[in-house]
């Protein structure tokens, strides 16, 4: 794996500053996990860290847009989005079972005193930061 060029908007800043202080550190380190697992995957040598529909988004070339988001409607969890219309979730469902709390086939939901299986996220998110060059595998290479 090669040195990871990481590509902000200034904006996404603003959106964590704003995130209430018992919420900001859960952000910051799923924001924290995406990056380490991208630097971690063979073939993604850039990402862009973006704003998609006011969230903190991920985007890579071969990937799926992974957004994250903490909303004030659920105060005592956030989520990490995935596009509705992929096989993540579903996929997350069948190998992790047990190991997530999922909102339809869009996201992986964490309530604010749960503790993260970082490993098993991880995979989760090296699926969808490398999608399009997964989605043929039955489990998307988890």
């Amino acid at each position: 794996m090669g040195k990871l060029v990481l590509k902000t908007n200034p904006k996404v800043n603003e959106v964590f500053a704003n995130y209430p202080d018992s919420v900001r550190d859960k952000m910051q380190f799923l924001k924290e996990l995406v990056i380490e697992t991208a630097e971690e995957t063979e073939g993604i040598s850039e990402m862009e860290v973006t704003l998609k529909w006011g969230e903190p988004s991920f985007v890579t070339k071969n990937g799926s847009t992974l957004r994250m988001d903490w909303k004030e409607r659920s105060p005592d969890q956030y989520a990490m989005y995935f596009q509705c219309t992929s096989r993540l979730v579903h996929t997350f469902r069948l190998v992790f079972d047990r190991k997530f709390h999922f909102e339809g086939n869009r996201a992986i939901v964490f309530q604010l005193n749960q503790k993260i299986p970082v490993m098993e996220l991880k995979e989760c998110i090296k699926a969808s930061l490398s999608y399009h060059k997964v989605k043929h595998l039955i489990t998307l290479g988890i």
